[in-house]
């Protein structure tokens, strides 16, 4: 895992996990030390998606397809530029990583992992997002967590984002030996 200006191609990392593990904070914080672009997949929700979860009514597999495809056209567009990015997206199950990892077979999964009473909490302190508490537990209960055969790892998720970000970049420069 290569930061850009060292003449070697940036990595594309998607930080995962369910809401309030601190996605977003984190991608960010290690976008800007990896100085790669930092992509916030919640962006690219198209408006119905919004709407459904502003309801509170969890998203189906349907729902998540045209999303999930315009990730892994930014993730390899990007890998294809040679820029990297860090993209923060729950990609939550196998089947969502595998149409993100067909887009960019490269792509480095980064779980970001809390217990769901620290999730709630955090998820109660937002301010001015989309994704209410009540589909945490529809979070928890359709994650699968990464299988060895997938290229990633897990990150306890309760220090700070600091901390957290700092932790996954310890956690790259080992993959980078690797």
């Amino acid at each position: 895992m290569t930061a850009s200006g060292t003449g070697h191609s940036s990595p594309c990392i998607v930080v995962m996990g369910v809401s309030g593990t601190g996605k977003s904070t984190v991608a960010r914080l290690l976008a800007m030390r990896l100085d790669i672009p930092f992509t916030e997949a919640d962006d690219l929700h198209p408006p119905a998606n919004i709407a459904k979860m502003l309801a509170g009514v969890p998203l189906d597999d349907t729902d998540r397809q045209p999303w999930l495809e315009s990730i892994g056209r930014s993730l390899r567009e990007r890998e294809a530029a040679g820029t990297g990015c860090v993209t923060a997206c729950s990609a939550l199950k196998r089947r969502y990583r595998d149409t993100l990892r067909a887009a960019c077979p490269g792509v480095f999964f980064l779980h970001l992992t809390a217990d769901r009473e620290l999730l709630s909490e955090r998820i109660g302190h937002r301010t001015g997002h989309f994704m209410p508490k009540a589909l945490l537990d529809s979070q928890l209960a359709a994650l699968e967590p990464l299988e060895p055969d997938e290229r990633g790892a897990g990150l306890d998720a309760r220090p700070t984002a600091e901390l957290t970000a700092e932790a996954a970049m310890e956690l790259l420069a080992c993959q980078e030996g690797t």
